[in-house]
């Protein structure tokens, strides 16, 4: 019997973050739904508060084809010409 093994050599992750802006206010944030039951309603609300404490603009909510792939390539570079922020991210 031949035992493979799947472990492999792992490189170090590769990470850029964004810098966050100093001052939210007058910035316009999108919030990107990933398709998970509840997604929109929940970053929807954390959008609207953070826009009340921070007055930055909530300027609407989109969403992607489906909560098991990536987002679209047109999506995201919409949402890089159309928005300075965006809040996307949950699990059920």
């Amino acid at each position: 019997m031949r035992v493979l093994s799947p472990d492999g050599e792992v490189g170090p992750a590769v990470l850029v973050r964004a810098r966050s802006p100093e001052v939210l206010a007058g910035r316009r944030l999108f919030v990107l739904d990933n398709g998970k039951p509840g997604a929109e309603l929940l970053l929807a609300r954390a959008a609207s508060l953070l826009a009340a404490r921070t007055g930055i603009e909530f300027a609407g909510v989109r969403r992607k084809r489906t909560a098991a792939t990536p987002c679209e390539p047109d999506l995201l570079r919409a949402l890089g010409a159309e928005a300075e922020l965006a809040l996307t991210g949950t699990a059920d």
